[in-house]
């Protein structure tokens, strides 16, 4: 009965093992999605502020279109007005008023360029927005598939493990059992570690003698002193094989 407890014992810390990994990794799983999300939604607001920035634009090609026609029509009417100048005073003044509207609009021409490489330079940008969000997205459509599949396998591994869990724990005696659990709940794996050589695989330090003696009489589980781990004794031959 003894040796069928320990068996159990190991079997059911191996399960819990595998519970673990399992949990953490559905646990995890997810996180890996939420990365990808986190950066579809980074893209989503440097395109916003893209087409906002595109929209400026917009508009200000617009206004600096009306203006440089508005100004060429001026400048046109001046032109026919200087020939009407009756003296040099008049005439001098139309000149200086035309200079002035000319060189608005060469302002004007020149800052329609400048908009009209912003303008370009953003679309670029889309482009290449568009191409790296396609490639996230790729990435996302992808890991979702194949994480929907990894969580039903975890989730079916886990259902079959704690069916084998409800088994091993069936055999243990509840005190035992409450032991187990307390020390996993509080120590570093392992919960239950052998001894060979009266040393303590858990903690690697020298149990005491009559401890050693009473393990290997093989009557009742015991703890190590030293690292409260439930021990059980392993012969020399077993453990080197």
């Amino acid at each position: 009965m003894y040796e069928k407890q320990i068996e159990q014992l190991i079997i059911l810390q191996q399960v819990d093992d595998e519970i673990l990994i399992l949990k953490d990794e559905v646990e995890k799983a997810p996180l890996e999605l939420a990365d990808l999300e986190a950066q579809m939604n980074e893209f989503k607001e440097r395109r916003i502020q893209i087409d906002e920035r595109l929209d400026i634009l917009k508009d200000q090609k617009k206004k600096l279109g009306i203006e440089i026609e508005e100004d060429a029509g001026k400048i046109k009417k001046s032109k026919n007005k200087l020939m009407l100048a009756s003296n040099t005073k008049e005439y001098h003044a139309m000149m200086r008023e035309m200079d002035s509207l000319e060189k608005l609009n060469r302002n004007r021409e020149e800052e329609k360029i400048t908009v009209k490489e912003e303008f370009d330079r953003q679309n670029a940008a889309i482009e290449a927005l568009n191409e790296e969000m396609s490639g996230v997205q790729e990435q996302y459509d992808a890991l979702k598939t194949t994480l929907d599949e990894r969580l039903a396998q975890a989730n079916k591994k886990l259902e079959s493990l704690g069916r084998k869990r409800k088994k091993a724990c069936k055999v243990v005696p509840p005190p035992i059992l409450g032991r187990y659990e307390f020390i996993r709940e509080r120590m570093q794996n392992p919960v239950i570690v052998p001894v060979t050589q009266g040393v303590c695989h858990g903690c690697h330090i020298m149990i005491p003698p009559q401890i050693y003696n009473d393990l290997q009489k093989g009557q009742q589980i015991l703890s190590c002193p030293n690292c409260q781990r439930l021990i059980h004794w392993q012969r020399q031959d077993e453990s080197d094989a």
